[in-house]
């Protein structure tokens, strides 16, 4: 896989949601040499504008890859020292337990439960983080109600070129998007605005803003998908390994058929390996873009993972890479519609 060092720093760079500056700082340092303009918005999503030739059916198109990531905010300190929190996105209270977090300042922590795991029945309000304060005193030495942290999870690789770490959700997508603005030459006949949003863990919020703001002919989701591939609560046909996905339908979006056609086609004629994909549970940043202004067509690229929302997620280097390569064939394509 091409960059894979930028991949590793993506992941490791923190991000919560709400928090997403030096993730933004470290895109933005690597996508300035190649857009043709860099914007901003109030709620701190990137949007790098890269202009094409133009054409007689030439479309806006918005690639949505999500900067922040899950975390835990501060929402009491206890007199023995000990850390409520509350969920900032979703976080498997199963999967959090005994698991070492990070805070903002650098702390680190570990999140334990008040039950036994077993009767926690995913409920956040049954954990603390320990950060080995002895006090409320010695606890808001090093942080305070409202401070947010992160899981740790190192970048490991594993078995037949598939790799371990924390943040692939969505730190994959946001690879991918850079690796295909390094590609996009200006030759395009399309305008393509990569967008690395914000607060997409929290309700999709980023996404909603630069849409309003684009107004994109076509909205492309760059994300994560469930793996079903392995024993787990989820059923479906997602696996790793077997391309990148195509997204047909999740609960918060039905992709448009004209844009599944066109990405099925970019595939079958550029032969990246694909899958189609279809979950019955979570949700992506093609729903708010669906929704803007008076409509867009919208679809996602989404790269299948396991053990996603926790600090050792898994992906294939090889469908990441098919990711790049269709974001790229797509954003080639000469529209009909």
């Amino acid at each position: 896989m091409r960059n894979e060092e930028l991949l590793i720093r993506l992941t490791q760079t923190q991000g919560i949601a709400g928090y997403e500056k030096k993730v933004r700082e470290l895109i933005e340092q690597e996508v300035r040499p190649y857009a043709d303009e860099l914007i901003v918005d109030p709620l701190g999503s990137l949007i790098a504008v890269k202009k094409g030739k133009g054409g007689p059916h030439s479309k806006k198109i918005m690639f949505a890859a999500h900067m922040d990531e899950i975390g835990f905010m501060v929402k009491k300190i206890e007199e023995d020292g000990r850390l409520l929190v509350c969920n900032v996105g979703w976080n498997w209270t199963a999967s959090a337990y005994n698991t070492r977090v990070v805070f903002r300042n650098g702390i680190y922590g570990v999140v334990s439960s008040m039950k036994n795991i077993e009767d926690a029945h995913n409920d956040p309000n049954a954990l603390f983080i320990d950060i080995g304060a002895k006090s409320k005193e010695d606890a808001l030495k090093y942080v305070h109600v409202g401070s947010v942290c992160g899981y740790c999870g190192e970048y490991l690789p594993l078995a037949n070129d598939l790799v371990c770490s924390k943040t692939f959700d969505d730190r994959v997508g946001c690879f991918q998007l850079i690796e295909a603005l390094r590609e996009n030459d200006g030759t395009y006949p399309n305008d393509i605005y990569y967008v690395f949003t914000v607060q997409e863990e929290v309700g999709c919020r980023g996404s909603k803003t630069t849409a309003a703001f684009i107004k994109p002919d076509i909205g492309i989701a760059v994300d994560v998908t469930p793996a079903h591939d392995y024993p787990c609560d989820l059923t479906g046909s997602n696996a790793i390994g077997k391309g990148i996905g195509i997204k047909v339908a999740d609960p918060s979006v039905l992709c448009h058929e004209d844009v599944i056609a066109v990405m099925e086609q970019c595939c079958r004629h550029k032969d990246i390996p694909f899958q189609y994909e279809v979950i019955d549970k979570g949700g992506c940043d093609a729903s708010s873009m669906n929704l803007s202004n008076f409509g867009v067509r919208a679809g996602g690229i989404s790269v299948v993972t396991r053990y996603a929302h926790c600090s050792s997620s898994v992906i294939s280097k090889e469908d990441a890479e098919s990711g790049i390569r269709l974001c790229t064939a797509f954003s080639k394509y000469e529209f009909q519609f």
